[in-house]
């Protein structure tokens, strides 16, 4: 029995073996297939391929951007070639009036337009029209080499040159409105400082040609305007120094400079001064003044006489400055009883100019005197000036830069200008008068010593002036005919 069992134990598990044997030998006989060679390559392919059309987009889109600020650069780099033309025209305007713009190798297109090109460079230049009006027009074309489009999308990349050859270019065209360029923009106007520190000092403004501001031309307190300007081009402390003085206008120095009001000082408009306000009303005062102050050069080389004496009815006159006679006088030492008449008058001065108590310059009814001074110092006493046009550009004083010291003293009243910008102004004396300086000036410093209503003539920003200054500025079709 036991055998017997035995036997069949062995049987089934021989059985079992055999069993297990078949099933592993099954299981080692499944197959997996192997993996396709090709697909590996494919994908790498299509990923070289999506890379390289990004990078390939991306280099385009520099490119094109390259091109687009190189045109970009070109563009907005006619417009400094523009102004050179329009500095020139300004320049040709400074020095030659709208009757001589032929001068200086402009040519005469005979249809109103005066012409001038000039090359910056071997490719890049402008031209430039002036119309002969009053205010001129000026009319200035830039042309500079185009960027073109690269020969391959990775040209701009690469540095790709355009040739010399090309004849592609960027023309801009503006065209320049002007107005005239005052001499004497405001009441007052140094290089150094102003010291107003006299009693009874004031400053306003009133304007000649204008009856809503003037009486027949003449400054009237009643029609006054808060336009009495002081300004320095000085960055020092105390560049202004107001004192006790009433300004109905704006102060200004430069950069850093300080103005100083005393305990009764007033800066600001009418209503401001006139309403007993001290110090410096909000808004009328800066410290921004940076104004060019142009050098007196002397008025002439040639064609002037030596003036005499004479009688005009039954006074003697030291000088007699004839207009119908001559225009342009030239002395070395100036002094006693002057008399200008026949119209405008230029006198240059290069020694001496001295006027007492009982000299005077009489300008006559019609005329004018411009009188230029080389001489270190030029005084003038009492009824120095007797202006009987009444409007300060009849009278009109130039210190040329040996010109140093120019002095007014005495209770008499002063209707002109005083054009001297390396001249020290003193102001001394002056009575009661209302009528004490009528005017302008533009000095290198000014110093007030005593009373002195000081009354800005604005139509001299009209009358006295020197070349134009640009006023509108607009863009035209360069291709289209100048009008």
């Amino acid at each position: 029995m036991g055998v017997v069992t035995m036997s069949v134990m062995l049987v089934q598990q021989s059985a079992w073996l055999e069993s297990r044997k078949d099933r592993n030998s099954q299981i080692m006989k499944i197959r997996i297939p192997p993996p396709a060679r090709g697909s590996a390559l494919l994908i790498t392919l299509l990923t070289a391929f999506v890379i390289g059309l990004a990078l390939s987009s991306y280099l385009l889109l520099v490119a094109n951007q390259n091109v687009a600020n190189m045109r970009s650069l070109a563009w907005n780099s006619a417009m400094p070639v523009i102004e050179g033309g329009i500095e020139e025209a300004l320049t040709q305007l400074e020095f030659n009036d709208i009757q001589h713009l032929s001068a200086n190798q402009w040519t005469d297109l005979g249809n109103g337009w005066f012409y001038k090109s000039r090359y910056l460079d071997s490719r890049s230049y402008y031209e430039v029209m002036i119309q002969q009006v009053d205010p001129p027009i000026i009319v200035s074309t830039g042309s500079l080499p185009a960027p073109l489009a690269p020969s391959s999308s990775f040209g701009m990349i690469l540095g790709s040159i355009v040739p010399n050859s090309a004849p592609a270019c960027v023309r801009r065209r503006v065209q320049v409105n002007t107005v005239k360029k005052p001499l004497l923009p405001y009441a007052m106007l140094a290089q150094g400082k102003i010291d107003l520190s006299g009693g009874g000092v004031s400053t306003d403004a009133f304007d000649s040609s204008d009856p809503m501001f003037s009486t027949s031309g003449k400054y009237d307190p009643a029609k006054n305007e808060a336009s009495g300007d002081v300004q320095s081009n000085s960055g020092q402390h105390d560049a202004i120094n107001v004192g006790n003085a009433k300004i109905n206008g704006k102060v200004g120095t430069g950069a850093g400079g300080t103005v100083n009001t005393g305990s009764g000082g007033s800066v600001g408009d009418l209503g401001w001064v006139s309403g007993g306000n001290t110090g410096i009303e909000a808004g009328w005062g800066s410290d921004d003044v940076n104004i060019p102050i142009e050098t007196v050069q002397e008025p002439f080389t040639s064609g002037y006489a030596t003036p005499i004496g004479g009688n005009v009815g039954l006074v003697t006159y030291t000088y007699i400055l004839d207009a119908q006679i001559i225009q342009k006088y030239k002395l070395g030492s100036f002094g006693g009883k002057v008399y200008v008449t026949g119209g405008d008058v230029t006198l240059w001065v290069t020694d001496v100019v001295k006027f007492g108590g009982m000299d005077n310059i009489y300008i006559a009814p019609g005329s004018s005197l411009k009188l230029y001074v080389s001489a270190p110092e030029a005084s003038f006493s009492g009824n120095a000036i007797a202006n009987t046009a009444g409007t300060a550009s009849s009278f009109q004083y130039y210190g040329l830069p040996s010109n140093k010291i120019v002095t007014f003293e005495g209770n008499a009243s002063f209707v002109g200008t005083i054009y001297a910008p390396q001249a020290d102004l003193n102001l001394k004396g002056s009575g009661n008068n209302e009528y004490d300086f009528l005017g302008a000036c533009v000095v290198n410093t000014v110093k007030m010593n005593g009373h002195f209503h000081f009354h800005y003539d604005l139509a001299l920003r009209k009358q006295v002036w020197k070349g134009y200054m640009p006023t509108t500025w607009n863009e035209l079709n360069p291709n289209a005919p100048v009008n």
